[in-house]
């Protein structure tokens, strides 16, 4: 048989929109993402508060920030609604940001699944932004096992779908 410019280790972006169709993720895969990726999320949160960390350091090493006897740099971190927001706003940049981009989170990724339009393009940062906020905290996955569609609250309202890819189609790079 001769080489085709689509071998089976570079399936065609045709091919992997078709595989996909008809496999919306169900209740215990997007679980296993979740899970993953609370891990993940936790490593991007303790990075973002060392980073907060370090900017109340440097404050209070240049006098515009001074501590009073006995209190360190975390305490004035705790209670702040500016560092709350700050940590919310990394972990809602944290997700749509990898929606926008690949459709797909790190969690997603390991658990072959991918976020998408129903014509299998890329969902907007509106999408996203939708998604994130109607999530409600992975409890929006529950509408999952009561529909026979495995559309989820935040896929209803975004109005996008949760996919199963092949091994191959997770493996493609070029996604539109």
């Amino acid at each position: 048989m001769p080489a085709t410019e689509h071998s089976s280790t570079s399936p065609s972006r045709d091919a992997a929109v078709e595989f996909v169709k008809a496999h919306r993720a169900g209740f215990w895969r997007r679980i296993g993402a979740i899970v993953y990726d609370i891990l993940v999320v936790t490593a991007v949160i303790m990075l973002a508060s060392g980073l907060a960390l370090g900017f109340v350091g440097l404050l209070t090493l240049s006098g515009l920030v001074t501590l009073s006897e006995g209190q360190d740099h975390a305490s004035l971190l705790q209670g702040n609604w500016f560092y709350t927001f700050y940590l919310i706003a990394v972990v809602i940049w944290f997700y749509t940001g990898f929606w926008v981009r690949g459709g797909q989170t790190l969690g997603m990724r390991t658990w072959r699944m991918r976020v998408q339009n129903e014509d299998g393009s890329r969902i907007s940062k509106k999408q996203a932004l939708i998604r994130v906020f109607t999530a409600c905290l992975g409890l929006g996955n529950v509408a999952v096992l009561f529909g026979q569609q495995k559309l989820a609250l935040q896929d209803r309202l975004a109005k996008c779908e949760v996919i199963v890819l092949s091994k191959e189609a997770n493996q493609f790079k070029n996604w539109k």
